[in-house]
């Protein structure tokens, strides 16, 4: 070992570890001319176009609001799960629209998209969100179904006789 380290210093070789250096490419906010960032956000088979502006908390889903859209409480504290970690909950108006899939995977595309839009708003925030693992799009998707089978995994019944 002590060799080799000795080889490397007589060709100038670099001996020490993390001397390597990146630029840090310093991210801009990213508005429209409405002054909103936008997101869009994927789940499942479902599509979620998110525009979010400094405002009450307002949040209005294919012009709903979120209690009347997502019913459920979990399907609700999905939506709001960036805003929690990032502690900016009733600081921004949501407008999005959505399409495709069910109830959760529309919950998840919100998500997904309020989290890229509010990166685009703040910047700063993307470590803390993408550390949660909130930037990273969900690719699990059905399972297609396969031929001489029910589903796409399950099988009739075996007769031995």
């Amino acid at each position: 070992m002590s060799q080799t380290l000795e080889n490397l210093k007589e060709i100038g070789g670099d001996t020490s570890r993390n001397t390597v250096s990146y630029p840090v490419e310093e991210r801009k906010q990213k508005l429209d001319t409405q002054r909103r960032a936008y997101g869009t956000g994927r789940r499942k088979n479902a599509i979620a176009r998110v525009w979010i502006k400094p405002g009450q908390g307002n949040i209005a889903i294919n012009g709903r609001p979120l209690q009347k859209y997502f019913a459920r409480p979990v399907l609700q504290s999905i939506v709001l799960h960036p805003f929690s970690i990032a502690n900016r909950i009733g600081q921004y108006d949501i407008f999005c629209t959505v399409k495709g899939g069910g109830l959760s995977g529309q919950a998840g595309a919100v998500r997904h998209g309020t989290t890229r839009a509010l990166t685009d708003f703040e910047p700063a925030l993307r470590a803390i969100l993408r550390k949660e693992g909130l930037l990273t799009r969900d690719s699990r998707v059905v399972e297609r179904k396969k031929y001489g089978r029910p589903k796409a995994r399950k099988r009739f019944q075996f007769s031995k006789r």
